[in-house]
């Protein structure tokens, strides 16, 4: 028995969201010269994953996802901090805005797990990586 539902179904940016969380760039639109991607297996495995999840494992993704939304934007309201260390008794963690990227990234590495795949090329941007 096949069950859908809108909750269950991984829109379009829940899946752009989801390549840019797991370090994958866009794909663009499909007629445009963009299907650069489908020749590199990496990002063919990941997009497969993504195609064939059950609808169990899009709730707990859609859930994950959320999570990392929230997670995304704290280093820059951590940064609304920067121009003062202490006032009155409030003292700045200085080294919030590390701790709130590497918490990001840590999550981001847990939905690379979930999912079964390597992380995209865009995590490792300044190696050279050879695939044979």
């Amino acid at each position: 028995m096949t069950e859908t539902n809108e909750a269950a179904t991984l829109s379009s940016s829940d899946c752009v969201d989801l390549r840019r969380f797991c370090w994958y760039p866009a794909v663009g639109t499909s007629g445009t010269g963009a299907d650069w991607w489908r020749l590199n297996s990496y990002f063919q495995s990941f997009e497969y994953r993504i195609s064939v999840l059950s609808l169990d494992e899009i709730s707990i993704l859609k859930t994950m996802l959320e999570r990392l939304r929230l997670l995304e934007i704290g280093p820059e309201n951590a940064a609304d901090n920067l121009d003062t260390d202490k006032a009155a008794v409030w003292e700045r963690n200085k080294r919030e805005v590390f701790e709130r990227i590497t918490l990001y990234n840590q999550q981001r590495m847990e939905l690379v797990g979930f999912l079964g795949v390597v992380p995209g090329p865009m995590r490792a941007s300044a190696q050279i990586r050879l695939t044979v």
